[in-house]
């Protein structure tokens, strides 16, 4: 089997290394490939995120007030109780991503045309689930979130009943 290498600082051609045994300092040319090919997979998955956003133009009342400034405050406040679930963290109304842009589209939209706050978050929810909502409603699904800070903090209240009775005695 012959092995091509590239000849580096210190490689003595005039060896009697037999050609399948590289010197020292000498690196086989596939592997060479092999990290320059790793290097550009690396870089191309690393720039991925910046593709994500389309190049398409926001929607329409994306980032437009509505002309009824009741409507719009209207729109604001459902806004506000609306989590992007893109950022996660984040309201609509305060979130830079597209998909956060074409929910606060809908609810103007809807909101101008007459629907009630109401309807549209219900509408959102049957879309979504309850996790577009900041303030999730009490059921089995979610009795957790409700119930475990409230058994945490009576574990730690006992724990440090019992740690300041043994302190006194």
């Amino acid at each position: 089997m012959s092995v091509s290498y590239i000849r580096h600082p210190g490689f003595n051609p005039g060896s009697k290394v037999p050609h399948e045994q590289p010197a020292v300092g000498v690196r086989p040319v596939g592997s060479r490939i092999k990290s320059g090919m790793t290097a550009v997979i690396v870089a191309l998955l690393l720039a991925t995120p910046a593709l994500a956003d389309s190049n398409l133009p926001p929607a329409r009342y994306a980032n437009t007030q509505l002309r009824d400034p009741a409507k719009e405050q209207q729109a604001r406040a459902l806004m506000a109780t609306l989590r992007c679930l893109v950022c996660q963290g984040q309201a609509i109304s305060d979130s830079d991503a597209e998909m956060a842009g074409d929910m606060r589209s809908l609810v103007r939209t809807r909101i101008a045309a007459g629907e009630s706050p109401k309807q549209i978050r219900d509408s959102l929810i049957a879309s979504y689930g309850e996790y577009v909502t900041y303030d999730p409603p009490f059921n089995a699904l979610t009795a957790p979130l409700w119930l475990l800070p409230l058994i945490l903090i009576g574990i730690g209240a006992w724990l440090a009943r019992g740690l300041f009775r043994r302190q006194r005695s």
